[in-house]
């Protein structure tokens, strides 16, 4: 009897171990793993530089920037390969694959020389705001000039995976997307606080995102924003007390706490929220909402979904990258991925997505600070500058001047008025090159007859050509000195070539990925190839960059 009481009793432990584990599992999911991602999941954080994933490890759980780097697959020497650095153009290069030379995205706006005006990258008047009767919806992709790899994924399916863009800002959500997508959603702030999008999608906001938006999702984010633990303990950053941040209107000073109920009256009403951790909670809030509400990863047509966390670049510009504030808001953002992660896990099933995690731009520090430290930095005056180009050509030409515009360090010229004068643009370019290239806090300069005759393979010269654009680019490019910015005394910025701007996180994590590490140059334009190879899809239609093959399990 002995023997038989054993086995019984060793087959019940098993059966009971087993149905644990079954019970376990089926609290996360039940979904079966399939051989390519049900869902891809692109994550930008807006002026993210490599270093807060160091900087701020020992602060971060394991669920969050941590379990993508353990799983999954880092990029540590990853860069952006043109200039400028600005959002706009992050957003579409990451996703076409290519650089605004072949984009056409040169900046967040930019002077269009055809029609003597400034236009906006996502900007669209043919199209109505959807969700609000602000002129805030009146946006599409229509000036990107390439497809991304969520429009091929689109065709690819025959329409069939969805594409879905989030984010604060209409930039990050609308070029991520594409040209193809169901939607874009972009949160409105001011007396309204909540998600809107445009008629380029559809006439009327999906039930979905009515239902979201009934809530008041904002409301509850008007609260004490106060640093998630002891501030004693943040000892990755700077004082909290300093000279180099710009804070809140109302508030004396740019330290914790801050009431931003209170503030909020003087701040923009719910702007304000793009401006803390909160805006990052609230795309969080909203990117599980569509997971539900558009059922992505449900069925066997691969779907994309492309979340822009911009608050981050709000709270670097206001406080700069060296801050309490921006260390509190990468230990919360830590949080939030993990929360992003996790629903991932149990609404599509752990090895049915692929995540990749990224950046549009780094930023500089702040160069006051600096300057204390005794690195050089500066500030750069765009008014004086400007003033001594005009003064070129009635100095050098003994005419009027012919300067059209200086914008994104870029200058445009009159070239019909050169033309009637019978000036040539080539010696004048150049001339004007060789005047300001012996300005102070002017590191570089290049005629736009450079960038289009000259092939620059490396250094700063071959980031400019990168971010040329023959048509809509300037006559003119130039670069500032390191650490040297046009922007105010407080906050950090970026736009420029130089390490602090173009040094950006680059992790792929999920399904098709291998775990690992490289400090192998990766670029950008790369990110966009590696996902078409791993859904076996066309590459973007202008798409330069090229798969990492050692990224990809096969």
């Amino acid at each position: 009897m002995r023997p038989l009481l054993s086995i019984c009793i060793v087959f019940l432990l098993f059966a009971c171990q087993s149905q644990k584990e079954a019970i376990s599992t089926s609290t996360e999911t039940n979904i079966q793993p399939t051989e390519k991602p049900k869902l891809v999941v692109g994550i930008v954080v807006d002026q993210m530089r490599y270093e807060y994933l160091t900087r701020f490890e020992n602060k971060y759980g394991n669920g969050g920037f941590l379990r993508l780097i353990n799983e999954g697959f880092n990029c540590k020497n990853n860069h952006f390969n043109y200039v400028p650095t600005y959002t706009g153009p992050g957003h579409a290069s990451v996703y076409t694959g290519t650089t605004p030379k072949n984009h056409g995205i040169i900046a967040n706006n930019w002077y269009d020389k055809f029609s003597d005006s400034f236009v906006y990258c996502a900007g669209d008047t043919t199209v109505q705001s959807v969700g609000t009767m602000d002129k805030a919806g009146q946006m599409s992709p229509h000036r990107m000039k390439t497809t991304t790899f969520a429009d091929e994924n689109r065709l690819f399916t025959q329409m069939n995976g969805k594409t879905i863009g989030i984010s604060i800002k209409d930039r990050g959500a609308i070029l991520p997307a594409g040209h193809s997508a169901n939607a874009a959603y972009w949160f409105h702030g001011k007396d309204q606080g909540h998600f809107i999008s445009s008629s380029y999608y559809f006439e009327t906001l999906p039930q979905w995102v009515k239902d979201f938006n009934a809530t008041n999702p904002a409301e509850k984010y008007l609260t004490e924003w106060n640093t998630l633990y002891d501030i004693a303990t943040y000892t990755e950053s700077g004082s909290d007390l300093n000279d180099f941040e710009g804070g809140f209107r109302g508030k004396d000073t740019a330290t914790f706490p801050y009431d931003l109920k209170a503030l909020s009256k003087t701040n923009g009403n719910y702007n304000i929220i793009k401006a803390t951790p909160y805006g990052n909670s609230i795309v969080t809030d909203f990117a599980i909402a569509a997971l539900i509400g558009e059922q992505l990863g449900k069925d066997n047509y691969t779907d994309v979904l492309t979340v822009s966390y911009s608050s981050t670049d709000y709270i670097g510009h206001n406080f700069g990258v060296n801050s309490k504030e921006i260390e509190d808001t990468y230990i919360r953002l830590d949080k939030e991925i993990e929360q992003l992660l996790n629903t991932l896990d149990a609404k599509v099933g752990k090895e049915n997505y692929t995540v990749f995690l990224t950046a549009d731009h780094g930023a500089v520090n702040v160069p006051a600070y600096l300057e204390s430290v005794k690195i050089p930095a500066g500030y750069f005056d765009g008014a004086a500058f400007e003033e001594k180009v005009g003064n070129i050509t009635i100095e050098t030409h003994k005419v009027s001047s012919f300067l059209k515009n200086i914008s994104n360090q870029q200058i445009f010229l009159d070239r019909e008025k050169i033309q009637q004068l019978g000036l040539d643009l080539v010696v004048v370019q150049e001339a004007i090159v060789n005047q300001i290239i012996t300005y102070d806090q002017v590191y570089k300069a290049y005629t736009a007859t450079s960038m289009s005759n000259t092939q620059y393979t490396k250094g700063i010269e071959n980031l400019l050509q990168n971010g040329y654009n023959q048509k809509r680019s300037g006559d003119i490019l130039f670069v500032l000195d390191p650490a040297v910015i046009q922007y105010s005394k407080t906050g950090s910025t970026h736009g420029s070539p130089l390490n602090y701007d173009t040094h950006v996180p680059l992790i792929f994590y999920g399904n098709g990925i291998t775990k690992g590490h490289t400090t192998a140059y990766t670029t950008i334009p790369d990110i966009a190839p590696t996902i078409s190879a791993l859904l076996g899809i066309t590459f973007p239609n202008g798409a330069t960059g090229k798969p990492l093959e050692f990224v990809l399990k096969n």
